[in-house]
């Protein structure tokens, strides 16, 4: 690579090599780091633009303010001279040549040396979270006689309060984001068209003031538009349903005031052109482009009662999920909901359309080439310019966790490790031509930590796979959790450890949604399905003894730590008749998370039910039902199943609730 073109490239955050999953250096191509440069507005299509830009780069004066000041609580920061901070609260300090340690903290002003920045005091860190074990849903797939054909908050809030009376301290949800509204209804819920709303999708009709408030008949109307539970849950027919009942409600409703929330008013107004236009606002007409363009402003007047509409179902989420936060406090949860926040968000959505300023335009997050994915992935999602999200002071990012933590006692960021660097496919290349572009780690984790402080959460990190040392330090630095999944607590021989070996500042969970079930891994049929999809990378005769041979690691595991039994003296592990059951060794895999230190334990109750199919598979769109099984057991079966009970049993022994919900001291 070209010197002066890596030293560009560095002065920008962008790498010119990374480490792989086998912990080789890898270059990145010199057309991968021009391209992502341009992405971030810097040009280095020839010497003399790359000269230009590095020396634009050297003369910025390292000594002055940043655009955004963070700084932690019980510190100090030298100033390049005098100057005057304006707190949250409108008050105002003087401060001569460094910020004091004694700052509140909060979002403040601060003046100093002729410029106005952002002043954003963080917390050092977060209260230790408890010791409790949870639920983890697919809110779609949890049905009751009341849902709609798949789950939704009326469901949560019935199962989060007997969950919470029955020793649960948390309920784990997927992504409960907004989806464009005009069909086909996107599936994925790690696609989002908004990362600041909430998917209207999983409103129960019957629990709105409107439907209490209208008249028998128009009731009758609504009633007669419920869907069926169907073997797969049907997206677009839900959504279909659930728009007509609802488009009936409104006149019944309270009017939303528009002026209240403006980010609401433009997030209205993009689903209301979006059921004309399209759900990607980049096919819409030029003029429609901009959300503060004078065409959109005179849509907007014309389709006001859309507008309303859509705005009065933020509301209605908004309320059903209050009642989901007071079931979980009424049961004492020492958590409660933790909602999961997901990686990036659909570029044609409401957020690529309303936050397109702070936004890369033309980027794909993904990740690089490893030993799952040879070919690299594409996740298609935008991604945070990190030089516009200094310059607006993270209004944006920090908008975004504030109404993600609305509701929550918790919340799970999903690729964690994005915080401190994600990877960027410019337009044209391959999942694998892509480079990662750094982020002011210190910035993202210290607003996060600042919002979920203010929400009263804990913060839990999807910091799964090859992740840099520095993302687990940060996140125990600031007790916030990792993850840690069973099927990868492995040794380098393969073995499966102890789980006593797990580490403590964690969420443990057996699976996760990309992963096989329990009953699906004992079976094999992560095999077979990914055999008859075409998936495997090698023979399915050595699939499936890898696959019988992880299953004996595991039983050797269970066995070594007397969570299972023992074969009789004498006999064949092969014999029948010592082949453990497959429910009794399920029980002994939450055993073995009951077992470990972790803080928190999540429980899948695809596992619990006997679900062999996993929610999601990797590398399929429509070969596999992805985010469409319901579980094999709706609400009030859940509650009576003697499979559940014994789970609850096992890990409400193991972590009892504790005697009060004061956060425990720092450690």
């Amino acid at each position: 690579m070209n010197r002066r073109l890596a030293a560009l490239a560095n002065a920008h955050g962008v790498s010119t090599w990374y480490e792989d999953w086998r912990h080789r250096r890898v270059a990145v191509a010199p057309e991968t780091v021009v391209g992502v440069l341009g992405l971030l507005g810097v040009d280095a299509t020839s010497p003399t633009a790359i000269a230009d830009a590095l020396a634009a780069a050297r003369a910025v004066d390292r000594d002055a303010l940043p655009e955004t000041v963070v700084l932690t609580h019980g510190r100090s920061r030298a100033l390049p001279g005098p100057g005057v901070v304006t707190l949250e609260d409108g008050g105002r300090r003087a401060v001569d040549g460094e910020l004091p340690a004694d700052l509140p903290l909060g979002w403040h002003r601060l003046a100093c040396a002729d410029r106005e920045v952002t002043l954003v005091v963080v917390p050092r860190r977060l209260p230790v979270p408890p010791r409790t074990w949870g639920w983890m849903l697919q809110l779609y797939a949890l049905t009751s006689e009341r849902s709609w054909g798949m789950g939704d908050l009326g469901d949560l809030a019935e199962f989060t309060g007997w969950a919470g009376a029955n020793g649960a301290g948390l309920v784990l949800l997927n992504p409960l984001h907004a989806v464009g509204p005009a069909h086909p209804v996107a599936t994925s819920p790690y696609s989002p068209a908004s990362r600041r709303f909430v998917n209207p999708l999983y409103l129960r009709v019957g629990d709105t003031a409107a439907y209490r408030a209208a008249d028998p008949a128009t009731r009758a109307v609504v009633d007669a538009l419920r869907p069926d539970r169907g073997p797969l849950i049907d997206y677009d027919e839900v959504w279909a349903a659930k728009r007509h009942a609802l488009e009936l409600l409104h006149p019944y409703a309270q009017p939303v005031d528009l002026a209240a929330d403006p980010a609401l008013t433009s997030f209205a107004t993009w689903c209301a052109l979006a059921e004309r236009h399209g759900n990607d606002w980049r096919a819409w007409p030029a003029e429609l482009h901009h959300p503060d363009a004078p065409a959109v402003a005179e849509h907007r007047r014309q389709l006001a009662d859309r507008v309303s509409f859509y705005a009065w179902l933020q509301h209605l989420c908004d309320e059903q999920l209050d009642a989901v936060t007071a079931a979980a406090r009424s049961a004492g949860m020492p958590v409660g909901v933790v909602h999961d926040l997901a990686v990036g968000i659909d570029p044609g959505g409401a957020d690529g359309w309303q936050l397109a300023d702070v936004l890369a335009q033309g980027v794909r997050v993904g990740a690089p080439p490893d030993d799952f994915n040879q070919l690299g992935q594409d996740w298609g999602l935008a991604a945070w310019r990190p030089d516009r999200l200094a310059a607006t002071g993270y209004a944006a990012y920090r908008d975004m966790l504030r109404r993600a933590l609305r509701h929550a006692g918790g919340l799970r960021v999903d690729h964690v490790a994005g915080l401190w660097r994600l990877w960027w496919v410019p337009p044209g290349g391959g999942a694998a031509e892509g480079t990662y572009v750094r982020y002011d780690a210190e910035a993202m984790l210290g607003i996060l930590a600042l919002e979920a402080h203010r929400a009263g959460a804990v913060v839990v990190g999807e910091d799964l796979g090859t992740v840099q040392p520095a993302v687990t330090r940060g996140l125990r630095g600031r007790n916030m959790l990792g993850s840690t999944v069973l099927w990868f607590a492995r040794d380098e021989a393969g073995d499966f450890v102890s789980p006593a070996r797990w580490p403590r500042n964690a969420l443990a969970t057996i699976s996760t949604h990309d992963l096989p079930t329990a009953p699906g891994f004992l079976t094999g049929e992560h095999v077979r399905v990914r055999d008859e999809l075409k998936l495997l990378g090698t023979d399915v005769a050595v699939e499936r003894a890898r696959a019988a041979a992880d299953r004996d690691r595991l039983l050797t595991m269970l066995r070594t730590e007397n969570l299972l039994p023992e074969p009789a003296a004498g006999s064949e592990p092969a014999e029948p008749a010592e082949t453990p059951d497959d429910g009794e060794v399920v029980v002994a895999m939450h055993a073995a998370l009951a077992a470990s230190p972790t803080r928190l334990l999540g429980v899948s109750l695809y596992d619990v039910l006997g679900e062999v199919r996993q929610p999601n598979m990797p590398g399929t769109v429509d070969e596999y039902p992805n985010w469409r099984l319901s579980l094999p057991a709706g609400v009030a079966q859940i509650r009576t199943d003697p499979r559940v009970t014994r789970v609850v049993d096992l890990l409400s022994a193991a972590r009892p609730r504790p005697a009060d919900r004061r956060p425990a001291a720092e450690e």
